[in-house]
């Protein structure tokens, strides 16, 4: 089965790629296609958040094995696990964190499971505008525009982390028809 993910970024609201890739295919080769679309060098923390529908984080996919994950948390890494492990459902979220230091990353969402046809990689099926540059040149100083700081994690109620500013997200107000996708 091939499954239809569509990436957009908060920073940039006129990027947006939509990737086909196999449901058998590991997260190191989704991370390793964002990374040659957008022109990003790998980082040892760059990971895949899997989300609630209110963008909580419920599961982490890491590049590397890290000493910031409790002894009490599953390691999941990107070169061992299957997509089709986590995202099987239409709607289901996901983020990609490119820029762990800058707390920075992608919107994705499995906009469409494909039945009956294998991808052999995984690819960019249709895109527009360009990625944000994986490093800020100048982030704000602290207390100076806090507002703006959109891309901080926070722990909410639930102790699970969540995106700041993700309470007033809502997916109904992605047009995606709005978007003109280049082939």
């Amino acid at each position: 089965m091939t499954l239809k993910l569509t990436l957009f970024s908060q920073e940039k609201e006129d990027f947006v790629r939509e990737i086909l890739i196999d449901s058998d295919a590991k997260f190191d080769e989704l991370h390793q296609l964002i990374l040659d679309e957008c022109n990003y060098e790998e980082h040892e923390k760059q990971s895949f958040l899997i989300c609630d529908e209110d963008w909580r984080v419920r599961q982490r996919i890491c590049l590397m094995e890290s000493e910031d994950v409790g002894y009490d948390t599953d390691i999941n890494l990107m070169s061992e696990t299957r997509i089709g492990d986590f995202l099987e459902d239409e709607g289901q979220r996901l983020a990609y964190v490119f820029d762990p230091d800058g707390k920075r990353f992608f919107l994705m969402e499995l906009t469409e499971n494909v039945f009956g046809r294998k991808e052999m990689k995984p690819i960019v099926n249709r895109k527009h505008g360009q990625a944000p540059d994986q490093i800020l040149s100048s982030l704000p100083v602290r207390g100076e525009d806090e507002e703006t700081d959109s891309s901080s994690a926070r722990d909410d109620e639930e102790g699970t982390e969540a995106f700041y500013g993700d309470e007033g997200f809502e997916a109904d107000e992605l047009d995606m028809e709005g978007y003109e996708i280049d082939e």
